[in-house]
Parts: C-alpha cells; structure tokens; sequence
C-alpha cells in the first residue's frame, strides 16, 4: 500500500507532463524561429489520387527564412504548390519555395499556397493524423503532425470550422 502511495505522485507528474506535449504536437510545433501552427489536411475520397496540407509558418526571427521541401509518408511525391489564375481558370503549379519573413507569417491554406501530395498511398480519413516533415533553409527540418479533417472543412477559426 505505502508503494502504491509513493508512486501515485510520480504517475501524475508524469500523466500531466504529457498532456502539454500531446497538445503542442498537435496544435503548434516550433524550430528555432519558426513555428507551424495546426497543420490539418482535407479527408479524401477513397481512390483519390493526391491531397493537400494546410498551415500558418510563422517566423520570430530577425531574418526572412523560406520553406524549400516538404515529405509525407502517405504521398510518393510532396511538392510546394500554389493556385494562379490562368486565362481565368485557376490552376495549381509548383513553386520552389515559401517566404516566411522575419516577425511575420505565412498562411497555406485552400486556394493559395499549399503542401501537394501527390500519389497518395493511403485514404486520407477524417481523424487520421500523419507526420510531414518540413525543411526550412536556414531553420531546418521541422516534422509536424497533420490532421485530418472532414472533406468540407475550409480552415482554422473562420466558421466552417465545425461540423
């Protein structure tokens, strides 16, 4: 009994450590200056054949950094992408990279600057949650964990954010 006592202590500790980390993992991951704030993804129909990660970079730094590669295990192929407007249709192209610049952010989000996965080797469903791993030229790799969301959700905190 009295072993029982002197471990419960230690179990909180260490139960309560880790709730701040699972939350931090999830919701908001930091390297150096750089912070990628709630990855998520869209839930893709079952043969889909690519799909894309959305985020904020946000870059505390004094200097401007840029996000060059990105690589998702559930993808053959991750590209950083953006949409132009084409003879009035919108269109989707590689870029080389994402300027993140000093004490500002970057938002990749639908319609603009993305993560393109493409050759999808697993559904992406709603709930699921995959590593990404994101490498910035002067901050380096920076691995997040991506969320999966419902197929219509349009982003963090703009109220299509909820089923």
């Amino acid at each position: 009994m009295r072993r029982v006592l002197l471990l419960a202590p230690l179990a909180w500790a260490l139960m309560t450590a880790a709730v701040p980390a699972m939350h931090h993992a999830t919701d908001h991951t930091r390297a150096g200056p750089i912070t990628v704030e709630k990855p998520w993804a869209r839930a893709t129909a079952p043969r889909a054949h690519a799909g894309a990660a959305f985020m904020t970079l946000t870059n505390a730094g004094p200097e401007a950094d840029r996000l060059v590669a990105a690589d998702a295990p559930v993808a053959e192929i991750t590209e950083l992408h953006t949409h132009i407007m084409d003879g009035g249709i919108a269109r989707m192209r590689p870029v080389e990279a994402i300027e993140v610049p000093a004490g500002g952010s970057a938002s990749l989000q639908p319609g603009g600057l993305h993560v393109m996965m493409i050759g999808l080797t697993q559904q992406l469903r709603e709930g699921d949650v995959f590593p990404l791993t994101l490498t910035f030229e002067s901050a380096g790799e920076i691995t997040v964990d991506v969320t999966v969301q419902h197929i219509g959700f349009r982003g963090h905190g703009n109220g299509h954010s909820h089923h």
